[in-house]
């Protein structure tokens, strides 16, 4: 089966840019990935590692998808943002809330991820895609799940395009979510997120970020005492599992977080015991 295969990648520090890059590209030719999205630190603290990043992905034939994070953020920067995106011909953008920078308080002139959208619509009319971030197991800070709907609703309303969600490993909440989201008038496509599992530590990462990791896994990932051999099998054997599980229940595409090479490559091996083929998003 085909599908739209994206991936996330995480810019290192600066200096360090030039040869992650080269390598992670290396990577990523064999997902001929319909985009590669470049994740933007709170306050753009990452802000030259991303565009290095971004550079040297367009230079090798890559669409990217640049983030751009609301918390902290005023207009004029933003605008600025916008027209480095304009000046690399971006055909889709990422829009978090994100996380205000430590001490920084409320500053910014956009409080919501939609107030962001619906700035960028304005300033940039119907082009690119914008894609937003979505929760199945539900936002960490939001009230409730209906709420958390209703977070999503607004970004729709204010020219969101699609949506990505955080990372999970229960397809049901993936079923249940994209049911419940219709029924709340939502009609953007949204894509399911995976972390592909390639630490033990990753359950402790699970918990931290309210993602909940099914019982059966954390204990085959304990099992695993270290052994890498072993982890991999698994992470490969659960990752296109869920791949699967998701195709089944009509996903649109695929996105794969990937904070390093090693996600990338195991990204490959999901993707390929999975028998999805990647293509170009239409």
């Amino acid at each position: 089966m085909t599908l739209p295969i994206s991936i996330e990648l995480y810019p290192g520090v600066v200096p360090a840019a030039a040869a992650r890059s080269a390598e992670l590209i290396a990577r990523l030719a064999p997902l001929s990935p319909a985009f590669v999205s470049v994740t933007d630190g709170a306050g753009g603290i990452s802000r030259a590692a991303g565009l290095a990043l971004s550079d040297a992905l367009n230079a090798q034939g890559f669409a990217v998808a640049p983030h751009l994070s609301a918390a902290g953020l005023d207009k004029a920067i933003a605008t600025e943002r916008l027209a480095e995106f304009t000046k690399r011909k971006a055909k889709t953008l990422f829009v978090l809330r994100g996380d205000t920078p430590s001490g920084m308080g409320e500053r910014g002139d956009f409080r919501y991820a939609s107030d962001l959208v619906r700035f960028m619509r304005e300033a940039l009319g119907d082009d690119p895609d914008i894609l937003v971030a979505a929760y199945p197991e539900v936002h960490p800070q939001a009230a409730n799940a209906k709420s958390d709907l209703a977070a999503l609703k607004a970004k729709q309303d204010a020219g969101a395009t699609g949506a990505v969600t955080q990372y999970f490993y229960n397809a049901d909440a993936y079923r249940y979510f994209t049911d419940a989201a219709v029924r709340a008038g939502i009609t953007l496509p949204i894509v399911p997120g995976i972390l592909p599992l390639t630490r033990a530590s990753m359950a402790r990462l699970a918990e931290v970020r309210g993602v909940e990791l099914p019982r059966w896994m954390k204990r085959t990932l304990d099992a695993c005492h270290g052994d890498a051999s072993a982890l991999a099998s698994f992470g490969r054997e659960a990752g296109a599992r869920l791949v699967s599980q998701l195709i089944d229940a009509g996903a649109p595409g695929v996105h794969f977080f990937a904070p390093g090479a090693a996600e990338i490559e195991m990204a490959g091996h999901i993707v390929a015991d999975a028998g999805l083929t990647p293509r170009a998003a239409a």
